[in-house]
């Protein structure tokens, strides 16, 4: 696939309305693209619009790492060891955890460390010598290191004054997160369209094989008459053929079969989906039909309107009929609202913040019932969020009492407060 940079124009109108080119008229909606302060160790600054290396360009995009430090799961973990010498297949006992005090029964902790947040979540990020400092907008911090190359990649800053320039990550002394200037002109537009499947239909903002997001990148073909690379902007609409092929069809109304590249067959890495039911919808080749692009749907949500609340809370109802209401930590991991749910049906996955669901309900061993804030139910399966795989909820009571711990098995469902 070739490698296309994310370049980006910085039109002043305060200058004059006439320098605007009409198709940069029409592009006023810039706020669902990422902006913010470069600082390098060498103390210079490159303000604009960014890009995690070809792939993240916008608010409600994914950054992946893993998180260096796990309080509750680490010291969880670290008294079963000491007890690891007791003869029974379950053991009840009491154990400390920061300040508190928590009753545990189980026979084996595991652990998921992946941090995975929107970039409108976070306040800055600060690169180390293995990874990274994040700091969130709630005033959390999280270090974080490897998992995926959000922590290595370049970042592209399209710099108002300076023009293009592609910041080595280990030159970076910190990034700081901001809307953008609303007389800034990113000149491109960001992929819109319906996405229909074999569990239904899914529309939103697209990211094409986990990479193109907006109207210049491309996607690469072969034809029996050669080579093409077409810019999303031109494409209407691409339809699976097989594993091998897609048919594609242009705006202005011809018709390509491609084979050959990731863009187009079972290669491809996933077709993202920015569904305001879900969240981050991947659909895999074998699940995919069909997608038809849509114009003038503008750039996403603004920087400001992501406005997390901090804790998680909610009330935790037992297969014993059980209720505990209060601050809670899932798979003794997840204690803010912005982390995210993980979840599959069939070859499609689901990656939803906590803040936009419901209630999660544990079902079979291997599936949970998710429902959303919208009222849309899903049984998703696999990952360890929705099943056995789940460490437990701890749930700390508003009073004062020791704070519980659930295991998941236990567990009818999770009620959210929102």
């Amino acid at each position: 696939m070739r490698r296309i940079l994310f370049t980006l124009a910085l039109v002043l109108i305060a200058t004059g309305p006439a320098l605007l080119a009409p198709d940069a008229q029409a592009r006023t909606d810039n706020q669902g693209f990422i902006y913010g302060r470069v600082v390098t160790d060498s103390g210079r600054e490159y303000t604009g619009f960014l890009r995690w290396g070809d792939e993240e360009v916008f608010w409600d995009d994914l950054f992946h790492s893993v998180k260096e430090e796990m309080p509750y799961i680490d010291l969880v973990a670290d008294e079963f060891d000491r007890d690891r010498d007791r003869k029974r297949s379950k053991r009840s006992r009491r154990i400390s955890i920061l300040k508190w005090v928590v009753d545990i029964e189980d026979d084996d902790f595991g652990g998921n460390r992946i941090l995975v947040a929107r970039f409108g979540d976070i306040e800055s990020i600060e690169p180390t010598s293995n990874g990274a400092v994040l700091h969130m907008k709630t005033g959390s911090e999280y270090e974080v290191e490897g998992y995926a190359n959000d922590v290595s990649s370049e970042i592209h800053v399209s710099d108002g004054t300076l023009g293009d320039i592609d910041l080595r990550w280990h030159r970076i002394d910190r990034i700081e997160f901001m809307p953008a200037p609303r007389d800034a002109d990113p000149g491109v537009e960001r992929l819109y369209g319906k996405v229909e499947t074999d569990a239904g239909d899914f529309e939103g903002f697209i990211q094409w094989d986990k990479e193109e997001c907006i109207s210049i990148d491309e996607l690469d073909g072969e034809t029996r008459d050669g080579d093409v690379s077409i810019e999303f902007g031109k494409i209407r609409a691409i339809e699976r053929r097989g594993s091998g092929g897609s048919l594609v069809v242009l705006k202005d109304g011809r018709e390509l079969r491609l084979r050959g590249t990731n863009d187009v067959n079972d290669d491809n890495r996933g077709i993202m989906v920015e569904d305001p039911r879900y969240g981050r919808v991947t659909i895999y080749w074998d699940a995919f039909d069909k997608v038809t692009f849509m114009d003038g749907k503008g750039s996403g949500r603004a920087y400001d309107d992501y406005k997390p609340k901090g804790e998680l809370r909610g009330t935790v109802k037992t297969r014993n009929d059980d209720t505990y209401t209060g601050r809670l930590v899932l798979d003794l991991d997840e204690s803010e609202d912005w982390e995210v749910l993980n979840g599959s049906l069939r070859d499609i996955d689901f990656d939803s913040p906590l803040s936009m669901i419901k209630t999660i309900s544990p079902k079979r061993w291997d599936e949970s019932e998710v429902e959303f804030i919208g009222g849309d139910k899903l049984v998703l399966e696999e990952g360890q969020d929705v099943t056995e795989n789940n460490d437990g909820v701890l749930v700390f009571t508003d009073d004062d009492r020791d704070p519980i711990y659930l295991e998941w098995e236990e567990i009818r469902e999770i009620r959210l407060d929102h």
